[in-house]
């Protein structure tokens, strides 16, 4: 049994980091703007393919997980610019209907241009192979994952944390006006807000397409398993989301090896549990990302 529960317990880590990644990059967006993304996932998928594009062209690995999250920014600021900025204060239901036209147009355009089928996004052969923990082995981009996304994770604490522009941030979570009375640029707060956010998607795209394949469709399988984790960790909250995402990855994952067919409905059954214990979530405290 040992040698068929490590593994599982191994890739349920590794499917809760991700869930993680996401559901953090969904709770700074939605704390501040007020913005339901819906198109997420499909951003998510925007930076695997940004990956496969710079790898074609023989573009290194270390240069493609740096440069593709940052072109999937870019994507982000534009459609933050031109597309959301005019529905802040509005009912949430605007951004919502927009951002779910949003990821239907994407799957869409990703269609024409690469096609329905999976493109290989292979990672570079120092990363393949893996590494022996006594009976099993964990393959070597597994580990490269884990630490790209605790590193990313703890850049993104410090910067909320422990620089001014992060503290601006916080704040206006709390009080807006306030924040906008004493003389910051909302609109700013507002923009690198939605970019750090699509920042952390694209991010998850590239290394989830090494692992979990890449297809038109293949973010928005992270989605609904990040939304849970938003509401199960609390909002607002980034040791929530990342407690959320790992409690959500091994539930999945041994369902998966005791009773496959109860994988899929195990989240939302984990959710309602903790909902119906807390409801705020795990962590949760309203308008704050602590």
């Amino acid at each position: 049994m040992l040698e068929h529960l490590a593994p599982q317990i191994v890739n349920g880590l590794m499917l809760g980091a991700f869930y993680a990644s996401v559901a953090i990059g969904l709770s700074l967006i939605m704390n501040l703007t007020g913005v339901i993304n819906m198109a997420h996932g499909s951003l998510l998928t925007l930076g695997g393919y940004f990956a496969f594009m710079l790898a074609a062209i023989g573009t290194p690995f270390a240069i493609v997980l740096i440069a593709a999250p940052i072109l999937t920014a870019l994507v982000g600021l534009a459609i933050e610019r031109g597309l959301m900025r005019p529905l802040y204060g509005r009912d949430p239901l605007y951004s919502l209907l927009l951002t779910f036209g949003l990821s239907l147009i994407a799957e869409e355009v990703y269609r024409l241009i690469w096609g329905s089928n999976g493109v290989p996004v292979s990672a570079p052969a120092a990363l393949q192979g893996g590494v022996s923990f006594g009976s099993f082995q964990v393959p070597t981009i597994q580990l490269f994952t884990a630490a790209v996304l605790v590193i990313a994770m703890s850049a993104l604490w410090l910067f909320l944390n422990r620089t001014r522009f992060g503290l601006r941030l916080r704040a206006a979570v709390q009080d807006t006006e306030m924040i906008a009375a004493l003389g910051t640029n909302t609109q700013v707060l507002y923009m690198v807000n939605f970019c750090l956010g699509v920042l952390l998607a694209g991010l998850a795209g590239v290394l989830a397409a090494t692992q979990l394949g890449l297809n038109p469709t293949s973010g928005n399988a992270l989605l609904m398993p990040a939304f849970v984790t938003v509401i199960v960790g609390g909002m607002g909250s980034l040791l929530g989301a990342l407690a959320g995402g790992l409690l959500i990855g091994m539930t999945i994952s041994l369902m998966t090896l005791f009773f496959p067919a109860a994988s899929d409905v195990s989240m939302y059954v984990i959710m309602a549990v903790i909902l119906l214990i807390r409801p705020r979530g795990l962590f949760g405290e309203e308008g704050l990302f602590g």
